[in-house]
């Protein structure tokens, strides 16, 4: 076990004509001019880099790019890697052996196996939830698998959910997970970033977040449930490539982050049948440097509740509800991975964001997942060919 002391970071092209036809069609005019409306800008704040109160316990090392993490109930934790294996970490020590029984996994740039959810009754029924890419290069879409873990195999999987259409890159997959209070789920789905007008497509799973029954069928509550030509899945749209997604009990939220292009990168508040506005308003530009809209907002879509200029590339996300770290007790933690950072998201209430802290800026690691189990410490895995996950503690 390591501890690590503490002292006290291909373009896509020009689509501003697909965006303004888009614009169009929900109202909004081509001139800078209407994007004045009645809605607040969300702040734009700094972030203090913090040092001190914390240090950094190596768990587990030699993962090849691990990206997500789950904690059974015998304190053991489960670690997927994007390569496609799932692993196993037991009393401190990773197992050589990955997990056998996972579906076939398609990989390639950031297609992968993505997250490792447990069942909200896990203990009963063992059951877990996979989600991945799957197909080819040429046709491809996120997935999702449900199994029973019985020891170090995965029994009975299911195939239990399919994005569409299928795609053909292997970028902007989202992947993130999370059940809600009732027992569904909420999925998130990227818009496969030469699709980026899919996510305005009600038609299309691409740049959604589709909500599921714990075996994959659509709930009869979703927002659009006997909707012709609207696919009964999606819960929100308008979304780019949402790779954070929590839910937080005691304030009744669920939180999303997503990847803006060059800047943009967003914190919101998922609240069903609303409109993310990608790429009809958007606070980041184009990787070449040209608009992707003019506009940042518009009548009817919604406003992060923070962005990130220039774009920090949010990853994994969490709610702190421990005992070790009191001031922490119900903060925002998010993975940054182009800045190598954990990002603090400092909570009032009722959710607002009152400020921002760095933690662990001086090990300079993309952080890929960030997850606050029962035993009150805070964990990171680090997206990294020789990825490691670790612990912060108390210091002292």
């Amino acid at each position: 076990m390591r501890i690590y002391h503490q002292s006290s970071g291909r373009g896509h092209q020009n689509m501003r004509t697909c965006i303004y036809l888009l614009a169009s069609t929900i109202g909004a005019s081509c001139t800078p001019a209407a994007q004045a409306s009645d809605q607040a800008l969300p702040p734009q704040q700094p972030a203090r880099v913090i040092t001190s109160g914390y240090k950094v316990v190596e768990i587990a090392r030699g993962l090849n790019h691990p990206w997500s993490m789950a904690f059974l109930p015998d304190g053991s934790m489960l670690v997927t890697e994007r390569v496609g294996r799932l692993r196993l970490i037991r009393a401190g020590r990773l197992l050589p052996e990955p997990i056998s029984g996972i579906p076939t996994i398609h990989t390639g740039g950031q297609a992968g196996l993505f997250d490792v959810v447990l069942h909200p009754d896990f203990t009963h029924n063992h059951m877990l939830y996979l989600t991945y890419a799957a197909g080819n290069r040429t046709a491809n879409g996120t997935q999702v698998a449900r199994a029973r873990l019985d020891g170090t195999a995965l029994q009975d999987l299911q195939v239990i959910f399919k994005a569409l259409p299928l795609k053909d890159t292997d970028n902007h997959n989202g992947g993130r997970m999370a059940f809600l209070p009732d027992g569904t789920f909420a999925l998130t789905i990227g818009e496969g970033f030469e699709y980026q007008e899919k996510a305005q497509d009600l038609a299309s799973d691409l740049g959604k977040i589709v909500r599921l029954n714990d075996d994959g069928t659509v709930p009869r509550d979703n927002p659009f449930i006997g909707e012709p030509s609207v696919r009964p899945e999606i819960y929100t749209w308008g979304h780019r490539n949402p790779q954070g997604l929590v839910f937080d009990g005691p304030r009744g939220i669920l939180f999303e982050t997503e990847h803006g292009p060059r800047g943009g990168d967003e914190l919101n508040i998922i609240v069903a049948h609303r409109n993310y506005g990608w790429p009809v308003i958007t606070y980041g530009m184009d990787y070449s440097g040209a608009y992707v809209s003019a506009y940042t907002q518009r009548a009817g879509l919604e406003q992060p509740e923070i962005y990130w200029t220039p774009s920090i590339a949010p990853s994994g996300l969490a709610i702190y509800r421990g005992d070790k770290f009191p001031a922490w007790k119900g903060d925002l933690f998010a993975g940054a991975l182009a800045f190598r950072h954990l990002r603090r998201i400092h909570l009032g209430e009722r959710g607002n964001v009152l400020d921002q802290e760095q933690l662990l800026n001086e090990l300079r690691w993309r952080i890929r997942d960030v997850r606050a189990p029962d035993d009150g410490y805070l964990y990171v895995c680090t997206d990294e060919e020789d990825g490691r996950v670790l612990r912060l503690e108390p210091a002292g």
